[in-house]
C-alpha cells in the first residue's frame, strides 16, 4: 500500500483533516471537518480532533508524516497569541500529538506560514526566492519568504502584521489590541459597518454593497490603510512577488489594484503582486505541505 501523509488545520471556527498519498500530497483522498465549539476546551477540540485522525486514516497504509497548521504562534512546546479557543493560548500542542503519533515525524506552524508554504511548494510563490504572502480571512497576517525558505522569526511571530502601528502612540499589543487588524481585517469591516449601518454585516457584504457613499468610504479607508502598510513591508523585504489569499480575496478585483498602485508609487523595485492559488482551505494545505517537508527530510 502507498504511503500516507495527514493534515491538520486547527481553526477558530473549525478543524480540517486531510489525508493525501506521499506521490500526490497537493490531490488529498480524504478529509473531514470539526466544528470548533466555543463551548468545548482546547483539550476536548484536540482529542475530537485525533478520534476524526484515526477514522480518516482507517485502511489508508503507513502514515509517513503529520503536519498541523493551527491559529496562533507555536514558541517553543506552548500555543502562544491564541485567545480565540478557551485554553488554546499555552497549550502543550506539539508534546499532544508527538504522543499520539508516536514516531511519526510531526511538523507544526502557525496558520498564515503553513499556507504560505503550500503557496512556495505548490502555488504562486513556486520558484519565488524572496516573497511575501498576505494572508486578507478574519484576521491580518503575511508570511516572508527568504532564500526559498518560509521565515519564523526569533520567536515564531515573523509575519503578525495585525500588531503593526498605524499613527504615533496608539495602544499596541500590550494594551491588548492588534492596531491594523482592527482597522482592516474581515473581522473589523464587519464590526465597522455594523457601527455605521446600524445593523449586523459582514465585509463580504460590504464589497458587495453598491451605491452607498458612507460604505464606499468606510472600504476605501480600510483598503488604502492595508496598502500603505504593504508598501512599507515591500520597502523592507523587496520581495520579488506579493501573493494576496484569505477569504477577503472575493474582492480581490478591488482590493489588488490598490495594493499595486501603492506599491508601484512607492517601491523602487516593485513587486507584482497576485492571487493566491490556494483561497479555500488554504492552512489545510499547508499543514499537508509541512508534512510533505518533513517526509521528505526522513
Amino acid at each position: 500500500m502507498k504511503d500516507h501523509v495527514l493534515g491538520i488545520d486547527f481553526g477558530g471556527s473549525k478543524v480540517a483533516l486531510a489525508v493525501a498519498r506521499s506521490d500526490s500530497i497537493d490531490q488529498p483522498v480524504g478529509s473531514v471537518r470539526l466544528p470548533t465549539l466555543a463551548s468545548q476546551g482546547a483539550r476536548q477540540v484536540v482529542q475530537r480532533c485525533f478520534a476524526a485522525a484515526g477514522e480518516l486514516l482507517k485502511g489508508v497504509g503507513r502514515l509517513r508524516a503529520v503536519g498541523v497548521s493551527t491559529f496562533g504562534v507555536v514558541r517553543g512546546d506552548r500555543v502562544r497569541l491564541a485567545p480565540a479557543v478557551p485554553g488554546w493560548e499555552g497549550l502543550e500542542l506539539p508534546r499532544l500529538l508527538h504522543h499520539e503519533f508516536g514516531r511519526t515525524p510531526v511538523a507544526i506552524d502557525n496558520d498564515v506560514k503553513a499556507a504560505a508554504s503550500a503557496e512556495l511548494r505548490w502555488g504562486a510563490l513556486r520558484g519565488v526566492d524572496t516573497g511575501l504572502y498576505l494572508n486578507l480571512g478574519t484576521g491580518l497576517a503575511a508570511a516572508m519568504v527568504v532564500g526559498g525558505r518560509v521565515v519564523s522569526g526569533a520567536h515564531g511571530a515573523n509575519g503578525e502584521i495585525g500588531y503593526l502601528l498605524r499613527s504615533p502612540g496608539e495602544p499596541g499589543f500590550a494594551a491588548g489590541h492588534a492596531p491594523l487588524e482592527e482597522f482592516i481585517s474581515g473581522r473589523a469591516l464587519g464590526d465597522r459597518g455594523t457601527a455605521l449601518l446600524g445593523r449586523p454585516i459582514t465585509a463580504s457584504e460590504l464589497f458587495a454593497r453598491g451605491g452607498d457613499e458612507r460604505v464606499e468610504g468606510l472600504l476605501n479607508e480600510a483598503i488604502d490603510g492595508l496598502a500603505m502598510a504593504v508598501a512599507n513591508l515591500c520597502v523592507m523585504i523587496d520581495p520579488e512577488r506579493v501573493v494576496v489569499g484569505g477569504g477577503m480575496m472575493g474582492a480581490a478585483r478591488r482590493i489588488v489594484p490598490t495594493l499595486t498602485a501603492a506599491v508601484t508609487a512607492a517601491v523602487p523595485f516593485p513587486p507584482e503582486i497576485i492571487a493566491a492559488r490556494f483561497v479555500d482551505d488554504a492552512p489545510l494545505f499547508g499543514a499537508l505541505a509541512l508534512a510533505a517537508n518533513v517526509s521528505e527530510r526522513r
